[in-house]
């Protein structure tokens, strides 16, 4: 499964889509005479309006089939519900806009030339009013666009091990030395946090290995609301949860705090693996640990990583054999 917001179009104005709508019935109407040219302009500047609104709505995703890592990134960033609210909205505008024509069409058929200009103007008025009502949710969708489609690219259908802990205990270290310069940069668009993923290859599956500063490496009483969803939206995502931790000192935080985080992390993370590894094991082996290494000396890191994969344990699906 692809970014399921990635490929959002740009979301117009209403005074954009008016102008669209306006002048291309104008050149609609210059095609023809009198009274056709009158139901030649309602018609044209009728469907444009309809069509692109209903296009708007169209282009969105149903929030009902996201996988639910997505799901929660887009309601921590703008709200689901508000979004459909908006995409409700703009829907009513479309459809109001083909009864306005629906109703003017009906009544220009019995109307002179000059009568049928008049309900025309009249028409115009409407579908440019039905069309400004909507300005609103319009510019909304177009912000959540322009946010949603910078969430890091993270393919539910492909194994994820999330790297965690505090900050300085050797995550980043650790991602980019196993997967090379196979690393990708995104930031969330509601903090400052950014999102590295790399990806390691074995036995022709993917592994994608997400290190997450600014999320997991501070206690849960530390985190905003918008935070603390985006962590359970990784909770979604991860197969295998490795926990980095220092017990040198050198990071700055006392070693029963990163173990404080890592039961922290471990209880919210539910059924995926969570294995404690200790960095920098060559300064210091004083913590009971899963595994040690020393990234900076390359010391079982590799162990470390086949150690992940196998706690994730993913068995690709195989056609089906008689």
């Amino acid at each position: 499964m692809s970014h399921p917001f990635e490929t959002l179009p740009t979301t117009p104005t209403s005074e954009e889509l008016i102008d669209k709508a306006f002048s291309r019935a104008a050149r609609a109407g210059r095609a023809k005479q009198g009274h056709d040219a009158q139901q030649s302009m309602l018609q044209t500047a009728a469907n444009i309006l309809s069509d692109n609104l209903e296009n708007v709505v169209q282009a969105w995703p149903d929030f009902d089939d996201l996988d639910p890592f997505y799901r929660e990134l887009a309601d921590a960033e703008h709200g689901v519900d508000e979004l459909r609210q908006h995409l409700s909205e703009v829907t009513w505008a479309s459809r109001k806009t083909s009864d306005i024509r629906d109703e003017y069409q009906s009544r220009l058929r019995n109307v002179d030339a000059d009568d049928a200009r008049k309900l025309r103007k009249q028409a115009f008025a409407r579908l440019a009013d039905v069309t400004r009502q909507v300005d609103e949710n319009l510019a909304a969708l177009a912000d959540a666009r322009q946010a949603l489609r910078k969430l890091p690219d993270i393919k539910p259908d492909e194994p994820v091990i999330v790297v965690a802990g505090y900050p300085n205990v050797g995550k980043s270290s650790f991602v980019n030395s196993v997967t090379r310069a196979d690393n990708e940069i995104a930031a969330y668009p509601f903090t400052t946090t950014q999102i590295h993923v790399g990806h390691v290859e074995r036995d022709h599956i993917r592994y994608q290995l997400v290190d997450t500063p600014g999320l997991l490496d501070r206690p849960p009483q530390e985190r905003n609301a918008i935070e603390a969803q985006a962590v359970s939206a990784l909770a979604h995502l991860a197969d295998a949860v490795l926990v980095m931790v220092d017990a040198s000192g050198e990071c700055g935080f006392p070693i029963d705090v990163q173990l404080d985080l890592r039961d922290d992390i471990a209880s919210r993370f539910g059924d995926a693996p969570v294995l404690t590894v200790a960095n920098k094991a060559d300064r210091s082996r004083d913590v009971e640990a899963d595994h040690y290494m020393s990234v900076t000396e390359g010391d079982n890191v590799e162990g470390v990583l086949d150690a992940a994969i196998e706690a994730v344990g993913y068995e690709p699906e195989l056609p089906f054999e008689e």
